[in-house]
C-alpha cells in the first residue's frame, strides 16, 4: 500500500478544493432528495462560508492535503475538532475524498489513516462522520475501517 501523509492545504489548493466541496456536496444533498436543485451549489457554499469562516484560518478545523511519497496530491480532508453537536472529545469528519483519477489503489484507506492520525494528534479520541447510503465503496471502507453506525436517519418515498 502507497504511504499518504497530510500537511495543510495551500490557499491555492483550498480555493479549488471549496469549489468542488461545494458542486459535490450539492449534487449529494440533490441525490439524497434533501434539497432542490435549484439555489444547491450556493446553499452548500455558505454552509462552508458559515463552518469555515476564516477560510484556512478558522481555529479548531483541520483543511488537508494527502500527498503519497512522492509529494503528489491523492484527495484532501476536512475535520471540525469540536464536534458540531458537542461530543466531549470527538471530532467530525466533514469530507474525505481521493482525487477521481489517483482512485482504485488503496489511497483512500491510507488517506483516511493519516487523517485520523493528524486528528488524533490534535487530541481528539474519536472522529465520527456521515456518509451518505448510497456511497457503497465509502460505507466498506469505513465499516472495514472499524467505523460503527451510532445513529441511522431512515427514509421511505410514499
Amino acid at each position: 500500500m502507497t504511504k499518504v501523509t497530510v500537511r495543510r492545504m495551500t490557499p491555492a489548493e483550498f480555493d479549488q478544493w471549496q469549489t468542488a466541496i461545494a458542486e459535490e456536496y450539492a449534487d449529494e444533498q440533490v441525490a439524497a432528495g434533501r434539497w432542490q436543485r435549484e439555489g444547491a451549489v450556493q446553499r452548500a457554499r455558505d454552509e462552508n462560508a458559515r463552518l469555515l469562516p476564516q477560510g484556512l484560518e478558522t481555529a479548531r478545523m483541520l483543511v488537508l492535503r494527502g500527498v503519497d511519497t512522492d509529494g503528489e496530491p491523492v484527495g484532501g480532508a476536512w475535520v471540525d475538532l469540536d464536534h458540531p453537536r458537542g461530543a466531549p472529545d470527538v471530532a467530525l469528519l466533514y469530507d474525505i475524498e481521493v482525487i477521481e483519477t489517483r482512485r482504485g489503489r488503496g489511497l483512500g484507506r491510507a488517506l483516511l489513516e493519516a487523517v485520523e492520525d493528524a486528528t488524533r494528534q490534535a487530541g481528539a479520541v474519536a472522529l465520527e462522520l456521515n456518509v451518505f447510503a448510497r456511497n457503497h465503496t465509502a460505507t466498506a471502507l469505513y465499516s472495514s475501517s472499524g467505523y460503527e453506525v451510532v445513529t441511522q436517519q431512515m427514509r421511505k418515498s410514499l
